[in-house]
């Protein structure tokens, strides 16, 4: 199991937890979609601010994954906690006149522990519990992982009081605590509130339990979207075709990541020219439509690759392609084409509507197409698209003769 080194960094005038490992597409993945961790490229490595919160969830990702060394983390907590006793009881009263006796002082206080990462034993039973009415509610891999990891995260907080005994008061000023304390984002308290609403509400039957705890706004973040000369670079740069077949299929019919590696041999309909996408979000089947670049493509593609069930498969046969190894062909795509915009897989689903959009195609088609409930959703798209924005005349135009 690899091992990774968990060090002090400042980074950007932040105090910040380093993690430094031989290169694991696992890992990668897993520290940056589930740990919220970013690439220091100054420094090579991955970061996440210093705070018990990202310690918490660092070790919860990567448990089974691979094996934390702190040591050069824990030494430094020493040191920080060690010289705050001396801010604050003086030199003078310390009686302190060498490093030496400074450093004596130092080795002698002992580290507050970051995390207890154990949950404890009132609490043993909360998460087999979780699990087993989220298997038994058909719920989808991704979200079981995302609720079990919000859970451990909290178990591990109250240490040992019994989460059973908790009163919605109890649990607001926990809500607070993350907002303002471990300055959670407001997605990730959403997450967070979810999973305990469903422990409360589904596990432990207390209807309304979460009636009176408010939720966090959400600010309306725009999706990021890649212009169709970005889109032509990006295809450009990709020299293999099994992968520019994926990453032109995601553009060509706005398909999510899950989505494209899902597809089988069955669900292409050459005569037809469309593709059924089984259980999609939500656990909906839709179909959409082939155009003919992108059959070409496709007979291109099929004709070097032969698989067995999937579209696209991995290493090995009938096993479909990784999510975290298709997200690694698109960003070293980017790089290649000098794109430097944020933004991954559904990046292309983003841009495919929104360039329908600017083509004049009906936001309800597009709807359908990319398999939204709520037409709501899609309307986003109306807000990062260029139709009618260059017809507009600022009124900045209309007095420039007069500046």
């Amino acid at each position: 199991m690899k091992k990774v080194h968990l060090k002090p960094l400042q980074h950007r005038g932040q105090e910040c937890i380093g993690l430094y490992f031989d290169n694991s597409a696992v890992i990668n993945g897993a520290l940056r979609q589930k740990a919220g961790a970013r690439w220091s490229q100054t420094n090579k490595c991955w970061y996440v601010p210093l705070n018990e919160e990202n310690h918490n969830r660092i070790y919860t990702v990567l448990q089974g994954k691979a094996v934390l060394e702190e040591k050069e983390l824990l030494d430094y907590l020493t040191e920080k906690k060690a010289g705050a006793v001396l801010a604050t009881t003086g030199a003078a009263d310390a009686g302190l006149k060498t490093v030496e006796e400074v450093k004596s002082i130092r080795t002698t206080q002992k580290a507050e522990p970051v995390a207890d990462h154990v949950i404890h034993p009132a609490n043993a039973g909360v998460l087999p519990e979780l699990k087993q009415q989220l298997v038994l509610r058909g719920y989808s891999a991704s979200t079981i992982r995302t609720y079990m990891n919000e859970m451990r995260v909290f178990l591990v907080t109250v240490k040992e009081h019994p989460v059973k005994e908790f009163t919605p008061e109890r649990l607001r000023d926990y809500f607070q605590y993350c907002l303002e304390a471990l300055k959670l984002t407001e997605n990730t308290l959403h997450s967070r509130i979810n999973a305990l609403k469903f422990y409360y509400e589904r596990v432990l039957k207390r209807e309304k339990f979460f009636f009176d705890i408010p939720r966090p706004k959400k600010g309306m973040q725009l999706p990021r979207v890649l212009s169709k000369e970005e889109m032509v670079r990006l295809l450009r740069a990709i020299e293999n075709v099994k992968h520019k077949t994926m990453i032109m299929l995601g553009y060509a019919c706005g398909l999510r990541v899950s989505e494209i590696i899902h597809i089988e041999l069955r669900d292409v309909d050459k005569d037809r020219h469309l593709l059924m996408i089984r259980r999609g979000k939500g656990k909906k089947d839709r179909v959409v439509s082939l155009s003919p670049v992108m059959m070409v493509m496709l007979q291109e593609y099929q004709a070097i690759y032969a698989t067995s069930r999937y579209l696209f498969e991995g290493q090995e046969s009938g096993e479909m392609y990784s999510i975290r190894s298709l997200q690694a062909i698109i960003q070293k795509a980017k790089e290649k084409a000098g794109i430097n915009r944020e933004g991954g897989m559904h990046m292309l689903r983003h841009s495919f509507a929104t360039h329908l959009i600017e083509k004049g195609t009906d936001v309800v088609f597009i709807q359908r197409l990319l398999g939204h409930n709520d037409i709501k959703t899609t309307l986003r798209y109306l807000h990062v698209t260029n139709k009618n924005l260059l017809n507009i005349i600022s009124p900045l135009d209309d007095i420039k003769d007069f500046l």
